[in-house]
């Protein structure tokens, strides 16, 4: 039976106290100087994962490192640590490894990676993007918002992720907005969207000026705190979140029960699936990029599939249809690790219209 492995890590030190109760006692910067003198773990063995034309098992590796200190350490130390968890990958047995989290962003998004490890690597950012734009879609039905008339905003639009959401999108919407830091990125991308596509879209660095206009929005900035707060969003927005670290507050659905926040790349797996992990989803469910690293392994596609920043739409397509080959799917929506019924949308849908009635109440004359 062929094996693959998926290297996770903390997202804070939360985690890690919820697993280790004695770490609790001690102070924050004391857990993560321990942190980075830890060695890599084998945090669970999964089994189970069977489609009608394979049946496969793995790992979850835990590399010792939070989100933070995966972008405030050095480069070169924080990959040395994610290839360390790459080498017990292979010990293990595994076939191909796929990159978590802010494991899949530090650095050159993969490719050092897979240059030290004797196994193939693959970051599951494909797969990702397809079951976003495929939820965002399944959304903006259910909430009765036309795509076409929509205003699309992308933040964190020049990343690997966004840039490619946004390529799949320019073929579909006629608004399409672009947020991210680095302004010579976005216009390069502008660019590009309006010579293939022939769409003229928006760039801004500035998340404020566009989001309260918005219809939907597709986060994925990859940073390490929230940047979508309550008072950004227009009544009956639906905002896929598709980043780890989250890029939405969790104020936003406290504090707005007119706003739809789902969480992009959530997927069924085939089989009678044991994660033999709590990861806060519920059974036989994982993201995308967990996903991606099964598929291939299914598929016997022992190469390096999804790596670097450059990510096509011919790579997005392919893991589609690899996907529904062998039983993927999407798990319907979850917001802050819940899931989301239809009628908590309905209601949402109703409270997003009353509110839009009193801001533009319609005349009687």
């Amino acid at each position: 039976m062929d094996k693959f492995a998926f290297i996770i890590h903390p997202i804070d030190t939360a985690d890690i106290t919820r697993k280790f109760s004695l770490a609790d006692k001690l102070p924050t910067p004391w857990i993560e100087r321990i942190m980075t003198f830890l060695p890599p773990v084998k945090a669970s063995y999964i089994t189970g994962v069977e489609s009608p034309y394979a049946g496969i098992e793995g790992w979850f590796v835990g590399c010792t490192l939070n989100a933070k200190q995966m972008l405030a350490l050095p480069t070169d130390f924080v990959v040395k640590k994610i290839i360390q968890s790459g080498k017990m990958a292979e010990k293990l047995g595994a076939k191909i490894v796929g990159l978590g989290a802010m494991t899949s962003v530090v650095g050159d998004a993969g490719l050092t990676i897979a240059k030290n490890l004797s196994i193939p690597v693959t970051t599951g950012n494909s797969y990702t993007v397809a079951t976003a734009i495929e939820g965002t879609k399944k959304a903006a039905e259910i909430m009765g918002v036309d795509l076409k008339k929509a205003k699309v905003t992308i933040v964190g639009a020049t990343g690997s992720i966004g840039a490619v959401c946004a390529q799949l999108l320019a073929r579909e919407v006629r608004d399409l907005n672009l947020i991210a830091r680095n302004h010579v990125k976005l216009e390069k991308l502008a660019k590009k969207l309006i010579y293939d596509y022939g769409l003229a879209v928006n760039v801004t660095s500035d998340i404020k000026s566009v989001l309260p206009t918005s219809d939907i929005v597709i986060a994925v900035t990859g940073a390490v705190e929230t940047v979508i707060e309550p008072e950004y969003l227009k009544p009956g927005c639906i905002v896929c979140d598709v980043a780890r670290p989250r890029d939405v507050s969790k104020s936003v659905i406290e504090k707005r029960d007119d706003v739809l926040v789902i969480e992009g790349g959530v997927v069924e797996i085939p089989g009678d699936v044991e994660f033999n992990l709590n990861f806060g989803f519920p059974p036989k469910t994982a993201y995308a990029c967990m996903a991606e690293t099964m598929i291939l392994t299914l598929e016997k596609r022992f190469e390096n599939f999804t790596l670097g920043r450059d990510l096509s739409i011919g790579q997005v397509e392919e893991i589609s249809k690899l996907a529904d080959k062998h039983g993927f799917k999407l798990a319907g929506f979850r917001s802050f690790e819940k899931a989301v019924s239809d009628e908590q949308i309905t209601s949402i849908k109703k409270r997003a219209g009353e509110k839009i009635r009193k801001l533009c109440p319609v005349s009687n004359i």
